[in-house]
């Protein structure tokens, strides 16, 4: 239904943005307003999770918020609208612009239309407007066919309208009272209608749609509908709940001491990314173990210098550098694969992923042009992005256009590991636990310090010679430190 513009003027409504390229959903992590709280035209009322970073949104208008439509921790497609602001308090209640309202009559408004393009908004951009459009809804003269009209709104909910089929009307009796549209909880017969993401949900989640109960307009079965399939319990609390915010649903408990959590945001993206680069890219692993005791001292050194002052300093830091040092001396391992042109793409920039475990999941931001930085350059870099990634405020951007990684699991105390290359780069480097092991040095074996280095790499771009090359010269420059200089 259509709203007064007077009434839509009034009642302004936001809706989900799409706050990274080609992202289709976010998690609402959590509302800083609540209904009755005054807002202004920049304010942040929300913060939400992608499946690259949690991102606050601001909001574009001036008034009093007048409803949230979904809850925290529930999933929400870009374009829907999550939060509606009255931004004319002053002139009385009124009810906000509602399906449910009464449509004035307006012969001539046969047909919705839409603004062209995608439409700014404060942060991203709004969901591309649907190519089709919709003419209101009018009663046949003739009893329609179900499967016909069930086949046409799904075409419409997968985003590709197909011309209604040329029906042949036929004498028929005195047409009986028009069936009623399905009540809501009303489980159809025939194919179920639903969204491709609901869809996958469902079969994520191994639930039959035949099963649901749509509470959708027009019977179609909703992401909420879904979730209380999975989760008796959960929505049965759900619906005693008043008000008509959704709810996040809960973890399914099961038979045997488990638990079913959805898999979402980095979580999701990081398991995406895995499968897709693991069954993508051919890995090859090689390890070296190395004495690293004169880094070490240089690290205790670099500590006390006053160029390094408020700088964090770790080994960490001087292997990121050895890295940059040996890929100045083999630059064609910096590239990537272009699978769709048959193209290997050398990087004149050397983009450095670091890994960083955050509460929500693994995420890997990267240091821009990192071959350019000098030692304290690259510390400060390194302090704000770890910094960052903890604090959960890492961007996209910070996130994309990596082309080397390293991660260092010797901060857990594991000697090495063979890492999955983040999709798109060339190589990672696993930096192991620095241990004191008996070592032979200069003839004499002596206490040492020593770790295992990992390197694993994408055989469509590096030969075993060029890798093999590459973690030689890594060891080399933290065996003797002053290699930095000499080959820097």
């Amino acid at each position: 239904m259509t709203a007064s513009p007077a009434r839509a003027q009034r009642f302004r409504e936001f809706k989900m943005p799409d706050v990274g390229e080609g992202l289709t959903e976010a998690e609402i992590l959590k509302w800083y307003v609540q209904p009755g709280d005054t807002v202004a035209d920049g304010q942040v009322v929300c913060e939400v999770e992608t499946a690259k970073a949690a991102v606050e949104l601001p909001i574009p208008y001036d008034g009093v918020v007048h409803e949230l439509n979904f809850g925290e921790g529930v999933t929400v497609d870009v374009g829907t609208v999550i939060i509606s602001v009255d931004t004319d308090p002053g002139a009385g209640p009124a009810a906000a612009p509602a399906a449910d309202a009464p449509q004035e009559a307006a012969p001539a408004a046969e047909e919705d239309t839409e603004p062209q393009g995608r439409q700014a908004v404060l942060v991203g951009y709004g969901a591309a407007p649907s190519s089709t459009k919709r003419r209101a809804r009018k009663q046949p003269a003739v009893p329609a066919q179900p499967e016909a009209a069930g086949a046409a709104l799904q075409a419409e909910l997968n985003g590709r309208a197909t011309p209604a089929p040329m029906v042949t009307p036929v004498p028929v009796p005195a047409a009986p009272p028009a069936p009623a549209a399905p009540a809501a909880g009303a489980v159809t017969a025939g194919r179920p209608l639903a969204k491709p993401p609901v869809r996958k949900l469902a079969k994520d989640l191994g639930i039959d749609l035949a099963t649901i109960a749509p509470t959708g307009p027009d019977g179609i079965i909703t992401r909420e509908d879904v979730h209380a399939a999975a989760a008796p319990a959960a929505a049965a609390s759900v619906a005693a709940a008043p008000g008509p915010v959704a709810v996040a649903p809960a973890a399914v408990p099961v038979a045997g001491g488990e638990r079913r959590v959805p898999v979402k945001g980095v979580r999701k993206a990081t398991a995406q990314a895995m499968v897709a680069s693991a069954f993508t890219a051919p890995h090859v692993t090689e390890f070296i173990t190395v004495d690293v005791t004169r880094t070490m001292k240089l690290v205790q050194e670099l500590k006390q210098d006053p160029d390094m002052a408020g700088l964090r300093v770790n080994p960490l830091l001087l292997v990121a550098k050895a890295f940059l040092v040996a890929l100045r001396r083999h630059p064609e391992v910096n590239a990537a694969w272009d699978e769709a042109n048959q193209e290997i793409v050398y990087k004149d920039d050397v983009n450095l992923g670091i890994a960083a475990a955050t509460p929500r999941g693994l995420i890997v931001p990267n240091i821009k042009d990192a071959g350019s930085k000098t030692l304290p350059e690259l510390a400060a870099e390194l302090g704000d992005l770890v910094a960052t990634a903890r604090d959960g405020k890492t961007s996209p951007a910070a996130m994309s256009g990596g082309t080397v990684t390293i991660t260092n699991v010797g901060v857990f105390g594991v000697d090495t590991g063979t890492p999955i290359l983040n999709p798109g780069e060339s190589a990672i480097l696993a930096f192991g636990a620095v241990k004191l092991q008996p070592w032979v040095h200069k003839g004499k074996v002596k206490a040492r310090q020593v770790t295992t280095l990992a390197l694993s790499f994408d055989h469509r771009l590096i030969d075993g010679e060029l890798g093999s090359k590459l973690l030689a010269d890594i060891a080399a420059v933290l065996e003797r430190p002053k290699r930095l200089i000499t080959w820097g």
